[in-house]
């Protein structure tokens, strides 16, 4: 019998739009930011993964010690479908109905808007759910149910799981403010978001 959501966390890409750091490693409340969401993303379900690439040891450092699994990824330079095979292989693994592909680059997502959409998406478990702002924009994370696994590992390139969600369009699960669109990429993004406080 599958219950629950997995949560996966897809942090095997090189972050070359910041220009020699590494965004998943700025820190957020004196620590990595991909300490930050795994930690949220463990307080939300009991089956965490994350995707690394082979030479990320710092990103693997981070994650010492977290009840999570790190899945490394061989293919990462192909783009996010590697991150999504390998996380799909997992899943499959797994007692679960869904699961979530939660971006560590989005230090707004809490736990406890984890915990929402994976309630949102267990009233309607055979359908897939993404977050959006309040103004209905589509954003991040999302739920693919387990019927859509084994079609996560034909995805290819560096699109994501856009070509999913235009074959099986999702509900939709609004979150206060502007946080599931806020993703931090280069260094204009960090300085943008941290001038907010």
């Amino acid at each position: 019998m599958t219950r629950g959501c997995a949560i996966l966390l897809p942090a095997a890409g090189d972050s070359r739009r910041m220009r020699g750091t590494d965004k998943l490693l700025q820190e957020v409340s004196g620590r990595p930011l991909l300490q930050v969401i795994a930690e949220r993303a463990i307080r939300a379900s009991p089956h965490v993964a994350v995707t690394l690439r082979t030479g990320h040891a710092e990103r693997a450092h981070a994650l010492e010690g977290l009840a999570l699994t790190q899945l490394r990824v061989e293919d990462a330079a192909e783009g996010m479908a590697a991150s999504l095979r390998a996380g799909a292989r997992w899943a499959m693994s797994l007692p679960v109905r869904a699961l979530m592909i939660a971006l560590p680059d989005m230090p707004d997502i809490t736990a406890e808007d984890m915990h929402a959409l994976i309630r949102a998406q267990a009233e309607h478990p055979h359908l897939p759910l993404r977050a959006t702002d309040m103004t209905r924009r589509a954003g991040h994370p999302t739920i693919l149910p387990q019927a859509l696994f084994a079609d996560m590992l034909q995805l290819a390139g560096d699109t994501g799981a856009r070509a999913l969600l235009a074959a099986h369009p999702p509900r939709l699960h609004p979150l206060s403010g502007h946080r599931a669109l806020t993703d931090l990429d280069t260094p204009e993004d960090w300085a943008a978001w941290r001038g907010q406080d």
